[in-house]
């Protein structure tokens, strides 16, 4: 049980009115302060002990609200420039792959298996995004890209 799942019980506990209420929001302010819960928010919830905010509150960490996505418009060069720098450092990864040496003294001459990467941190997640939005890239996960051909 992980916790917000057991966040989720005490609040079930709280509502049911069961004994040992005051042992329940110890227990609750004690999870929360680990949290990513505001300052603020943690306060209001230690002065009022109200279930309903409790509960409000433990909605918001089972369901976090996902940020909208960015539509900022970048320069086409700025776009080219990341487009460019992707290719290159996909290069060189499959490169460095495909040059291993294996139990012999030379390269076994095999293709790379690379195909989604990290992008250069110098470039924004943003410009990323919008290069995805081109269809220039796939995105592949959290935080990998692919080009939008698999040819290499």
């Amino acid at each position: 049980m992980n916790a917000v799942q057991k966040l989720r019980s005490v609040v079930n506990d709280l509502r049911a009115g069961k004994p040992g209420s005051g042992e329940n929001w110890e227990l609750a302010i004690r999870l929360l302060s680990r949290m990513s819960v505001s300052a603020e928010r943690l306060d209001e919830l230690i002065k009022q002990h109200d279930v309903a905010t409790l509960e409000r509150v433990v909605a918001d960490l089972e369901h976090p609200a996902t940020p909208a996505p960015s539509t900022r418009a970048f320069p086409e060069a700025e776009l080219d420039r990341a487009y460019k720098a992707f290719n290159k450092r996909l290069k060189v990864m499959r490169l460095a792959d495909e040059s291993k040496l294996g139990g012999r003294y030379t390269s076994g001459g095999r293709k790379s298996s690379i195909d989604a990467i990290r992008p250069p941190e110098e470039f924004p997640k943003e410009i990323w995004d919008a290069l995805v939005r081109a269809g220039k890239l796939r995105a592949e996960g959290p935080g990998f890209y692919a080009p939008r051909d698999q040819s290499h």
